[in-house]
């Protein structure tokens, strides 16, 4: 039966599991409940034994899967850019307030340790991707990567799929801009140089708390922020635009450090900065509440009071300009504060537009290329099956 507590009528997991079955060390979700297309839910038993022994780690798993098209194009009002892509599905970082979960629901999988755990990578993208911008209808404008789920989590060390991705769009010189909390960015300097030279490319890094504890908990194997704000120095120093994202303010739990982070995103060398409030859409909403209960219990009632307080007394709702604000007198100071401080540092000033003018599709930039005609007509007949 269906709750206001619990929209998708699934019984709660992990505060009624013996300890063998409670949720693995090192993962944020506490459950890993169905999907809401989902017509049966899954829940752990204990095997009847009287034995208080843990279940062994829960290991990612990693599986490929072949995009027929890779750019996802978007109408939301409150967006700036209108289309993206996603090189994963899924997100070792296992953020407990990640947006993105709901997605998993899509290929029957659990928005909960399952997001976490259960990864698909795209490893033919770079192809795809070549493909569509090649396309005689295609026209240009910047390309959002990472604003689903990070492109540079753990698994890319070893797939590699965005730096392929990366390599296209730098030969097409394409404009991309690029939000990641992952520190690997920084394997991709030097091609990200190049394009920041010719105003191709700039790089948001996601530092939601300087509080190493709170970050541990709430983004599990996302690096800590003393390392985040060294890879925006990194970036910065090489000459790449970068800047501080905030996001997202957690009401009661992250909302003090506003200025705090702001001030050391800019000593890092950020030039610009944002913020988003917490979103709770969906399957995140409850899977949010039961980490929060079982993390910070001393918090929990005061934090979910804010968001409600913002939601017209929802966890969340969806209207366009609101989202990722919220609305109410505590919405509001949140933005004050944010906006004053921005402008003492001089975080808010307007960035230059990414440059489209120069953008070549990858089948013309193929035929400029200086080969032996062999290879040139090699080339081409590759670039033909895409």
């Amino acid at each position: 039966m269906m709750t206001p507590d619990d929209p998708f009528g699934l019984p709660p997991i992990a505060a009624e599991l013996p300890p063998q079955t409670r949720p693995a060390p090192g993962r944020a979700a506490q459950s890993n409940r169905a999907g809401r297309y989902e017509a049966t839910a899954r829940a752990a038993e204990h095997d009847g034994w009287d034995i208080g022994e843990d279940l062994p780690p829960l290991r990612t798993e990693v599986s490929h899967e072949r995009p027929r098209r890779l750019i996802t194009y978007n109408r939301s009002p409150d967006l700036p850019f209108d289309r993206s892509i996603n090189p994963y599905r899924g997100c070792e970082h296992g953020c407990i307030y990640c947006f993105a979960r709901p997605t998993h629901a899509y290929l029957g999988l659990s928005p909960g340790l399952d997001f976490e755990t259960r990864l698909i990578a795209r490893p033919e993208a770079p192809q795809v991707l070549a493909r569509e911008l090649s396309a005689k209808s295609y026209r240009c404008a910047p390309i959002a990567i990472g604003t689903n789920t990070d492109p540079y989590q753990p698994i890319e060390k070893t797939e590699g799929v965005m730096r392929a991705c990366l390599e296209v769009f730098c030969a097409a010189k394409h404009p991309v801009a690029i939000v990641t909390k992952g520190t690997l960015i920084e394997r991709d300097i030097d091609i990200l140089a190049d394009m920041a030279r010719e105003g191709l490319c700039r790089v948001g890094i996601s530092v939601t708390t300087l509080d190493r504890h709170i970050a541990r908990k709430m983004e599990p194997r996302v690096p800590p922020p003393a390392r985040r704000l060294q890879v925006i120095k990194r970036l910065s120093d090489a000459g790449i635009p970068v800047r501080i994202m905030t996001s997202p303010v957690v009401p009661g739990l992250t909302d003090h450090e506003i200025e705090a982070l702001l001030a050391a995103g800019r000593e890092a060398g950020a030039d610009a900065a944002s913020w988003i409030m917490l979103r709770l859409p969906l399957e995140v909403a409850p899977l949010f509440e039961e980490w929060l209960e079982t993390q910070f219990p001393d918090r929990a009632a005061r934090v979910m009071s804010h968001v409600r307080a913002m939601h017209g007394g929802a966890s969340y709702r969806s209207d366009w300009h609101r989202r990722m604000r919220g609305e109410g007198p505590y919405a509001d100071v949140i933005a004050k504060r944010f906006a004053l401080s921005a402008r003492k540092l001089g975080l808010d000033a307007a960035q230059p537009t990414l440059r489209c003018d120069l953008f070549v599709p990858p089948e013309r930039a193929a035929g400029k290329t200086k080969n032996p005609p062999a290879q040139e007509a090699q080339a081409d007949r590759q670039l033909s099956l895409f």
